[in-house]
C-alpha cells in the first residue's frame, strides 16, 4: 500500500473515532437541562472524559513500546467500540454520564498514540510534520462533523440520537483502521533495546528538549481542552443573547462551533507544513500567542455582532489546534525511537491530567460569576480568562525549547 493511501485510510479512521470526543460538548446546552446539571457538574463530566483519555493514552504509549503500535491500535479499538455503545445506550443523568463518559475516554487513546508512532516510523523528518498535521486535521474534521450533526439531530431526534451517531462512527473508525493496517508490520524495538520504565523515565527527564516539549504541551492542553469543552455552549449563549436558548440558537451556536473545528483542519495542516519549512518552535510560538490573546478576549465579546464572534472563534480554534501536531513531531524527534511510546505516555498524563481540570474550573468560575441568574458578559469573560491564565507559561517554555534545540542539534530546527 502506498504511503498516501495508507495515511488517507488512517485519517478516515480518525474521523470516525473523533465524533465521540465532542459529542458531549455539542449536546451540552441540552444536557444541562435534561440531566439537571450546574455548570460545574457539566464541566466535571467533560473532565471525566479527559481523565479517562489520559489513562488510555498512557496505557497506549506503554503498550506501543512493548507489543507494537499496530497491535495496540487493534486491541484498544475493540474497547473503544464497546464503551461508546454503553455511553450511548445507558447514560441518563449526571452520575451515569460521568462514569460512562469516563470509560469511553479510557478506551479511546488507541486511535492516537499508536498511530503517531506509526507515522513517525514510516515518514522521514522532511515529511513527518505534514503527515502528523494531516492526521490531527482529520480529528478536527471529525469534531466538526459531530457538532454539525448534533446541531441537526438534537432539535427533532433528541440528545440520545447524537450519542448513538458517535457510537456508530466509532465502529466505522475501527473497521477502516483495521483495513489500513492489514499490511502494516509492527516495528516495535527488539527486546534488547527496550528500556525498563524507571530507566526510561530517568533518561526522559534528563533530556532537556523533551522535558520542555512535554511541559509546553501541558499548558497547551489546559487551553485547548477548556476551549473545546465550552465553545459550543458559549456560542449558543451568543446566538441567544437577549432571548432564550431555543432550538434556533442551539442549532446556530453548535453549528458555528462545528465550523470552527473545520477551520481547525486548516490549522493542523498549515501548522504541520509550516513546521517542516520554517521550524517547529517558530510555528508553536506564533500559534500559541494568537490563541492566548483569544482566550483573554473571547468571553468579553458576548453581546457583540455574531459574525464578529464567529470570526474570532474560527481564529481561536485554528490557532489553538494548529500547533498540536508540531508538539508531537518535536517530541518524536527529541527521544530515541525505542522510547517514543513512553514519551507520548508521559506527555499524555501531564497534558491531559492538567487539561482535564480546565473544563471543571471554567464551570466553577462561570457558576461563581453568574450568581442566581444566567451567565452574563462578566461571568463568561472571567471563565474564558481562566483558560488563558492556565496557558500563559506555554509560550515561555516554547521559547526555552527553541534555545535548547538550537544548542543541542541545530538541524532539528532546519526541518
Amino acid at each position: 500500500m502506498s504511503d498516501t493511501r495508507w495515511l488517507v485510510l488512517l485519517c478516515v479512521s480518525r474521523v470516525g473515532f473523533s465524533l465521540i470526543f465532542t459529542v458531549y460538548s455539542a449536546l451540552l446546552p441540552v444536557l444541562m437541562g435534561a440531566w439537571q446539571m450546574s455548570a460545574a457538574d457539566a464541566g466535571l463530566v467533560q473532565s471525566g472524559w479527559h481523565f479517562g483519555y489520559l489513562i488510555s493514552l498512557f496505557g497506549a504509549g506503554l503498550l506501543t513500546d512493548r507489543i507494537g503500535a499496530r497491535r495496540t491500535f487493534l486491541l484498544m479499538s475493540g474497547g473503544a467500540c464497546i464503551s461508546a455503545l454503553l455511553f450511548a445506550m445507558f447514560s441518563n443523568g449526571f452520575w451515569s454520564g460521568l462514569v460512562l463518559y469516563f470509560l469511553a475516554g479510557a478506551a479511546s487513546g488507541g486511535s492516537y498514540t499508536p498511530v503517531l508512532a506509526l507515522i513517525a516510523q514510516r515518514y522521514g523528518a522532511a515529511r513527518r510534520g505534514s503527515a502528523m498535521g494531516w492526521y490531527l486535521a482529520a480529528g478536527s474534521f471529525g469534531y466538526g462533523v459531530s457538532l454539525i450533526a448534533c446541531a441537526a439531530l438534537a432539535p427533532w431526534a433528541g440528545w440520545r440520537a447524537g450519542l448513538a451517531l458517535s457510537a456508530v462512527a466509532t465502529l466505522a473508525g475501527a473497521l477502516v483502521g483495521w483495513l489500513a493496517l492489514r499490511g502494516t508490520r509492527d516495528t516495535a524495538p527488539h527486546a534488547s533495546t527496550l528500556v525498563p520504565w524507571l530507566a526510561s523515565a530517568r533518561q526522559l527527564w534528563s533530556n532537556k528538549p523533551a522535558q520542555l516539549a512535554i511541559w509546553s504541551y501541558t499548558f497547551h492542553c489546559w487551553e485547548l481542552l477548556g476551549m473545546w469543552a465550552w465553545l459550543p455552549a458559549f456560542l449558543v449563549a451568543a446566538a441567544a443573547h437577549g432571548g432564550q436558548a431555543s432550538a434556533g440558537p442551539l442549532a446556530i451556536g453548535v453549528g458555528i462551533a462545528g465550523l470552527t473545528h473545520f477551520a481547525g483542519v486548516i490549522g493542523s495542516i498549515a501548522g504541520g507544513v509550516l513546521s517542516d519549512r520554517i521550524g517547529r518552535t517558530r510555528v508553536i510560538l506564533i500559534m500559541s500567542l494568537v490563541s492566548l490573546a483569544c482566550s483573554f478576549s473571547f468571553g468579553w465579546m458576548l453581546g457583540a455582532a455574531l459574525w464578529l464572534i464567529t470570526a474570532v472563534a474560527i481564529l481561536y480554534n485554528l490557532t489553538a489546534i494548529g500547533d498540536s501536531s508540531v508538539f508531537s513531531t518535536v517530541l518524536s524527534e527529541t527521544v530515541p525511537p525505542s522510547q517514543i511510546g513512553f514519551a507520548f505516555s508521559v506527555r499524555s498524563v501531564l497534558g491531559f491530567g492538567v487539561g482535564a481540570i480546565s473544563p471543571w474550573v471554567f464551570g466553577l468560575v462561570l457558576d461563581w460569576g453568574s450568581g442566581p441568574g444566567d451567565p452574563d458578559q462578566k461571568a463568561w469573560g472571567m471563565a474564558w480568562c481562566s483558560v488563558g491564565i492556565g496557558a500563559m507559561l506555554g509560550p515561555l517554555l516554547t521559547w526555552r525549547l527553541q534555545k535548547a534545540l538550537v544548542t543541542r542539534k541545530p538541524d532539528l530546527e532546519a526541518h
